[in-house]
């Protein structure tokens, strides 16, 4: 494993952890040359079905374009690097379920869209105004509308909080 600061292949772990329900071995590494620390991700290497696209080509499943798109939209919030790796492992896991030799790419968008509605609303928009090209700020209001509708829906259904016997 080479260093992503100077490039040297010497390096030491110095923490190792299973995360994600143990799919997951996070390690810290140390450069003995450079001093620097960064973190890997080892993983089992698993057979994603093919991912079809809207032209109807086909390509191999490629993580690092959900990775690179959650980035994008999770760029300057209060999101963590962990929680974007368990995004991505959870979509993983939800192709991995399905069981099928092809998906089209519209299930990885639209599973992305959800997940990132949970996570961070603004990401959420960030992502759904590129994934879903709107063409004018009238399909981008709608979208935020629909998204306000969802949550006041969502507060309504919490049952209200009684005050402790302090209050």
């Amino acid at each position: 494993m080479r260093c992503p600061f100077c490039q040297d292949a010497e390096n030491k772990v110095i923490d190792s952890r299973e995360s994600h329900e143990g799919s997951v071995i996070r390690r810290r590494r140390e450069c003995l040359a450079c001093k620097r620390r960064f973190t890997t991700y080892e993983r089992v290497e698993e057979l994603y079905p093919l991912i079809v696209k809207k032209d109807g080509r086909r390509e191999a499943f490629d993580r690092e374009k959900i990775v690179s798109g959650l980035k994008k939209a999770c760029e300057k919030r209060p999101v963590s690097a962990d929680q974007i790796e368990e995004t991505v492992v959870a979509i993983e896991r939800r192709l991995q379920g399905m069981g099928e030799k092809e998906v089209p790419s519209s299930v990885i968008g639209e599973e992305v869209m959800r997940r990132l509605q949970q996570l961070d609303e603004v990401a959420y928009v960030r992502f759904a105004s590129v994934y879903r090209s709107f063409r004018d700020i009238a399909e981008f209001m709608h979208e935020l509308k629909d998204l306000l509708e969802a949550e006041e829906r969502e507060r309504k259904a919490k049952p209200p909080t009684s005050p402790g016997k302090d209050g």
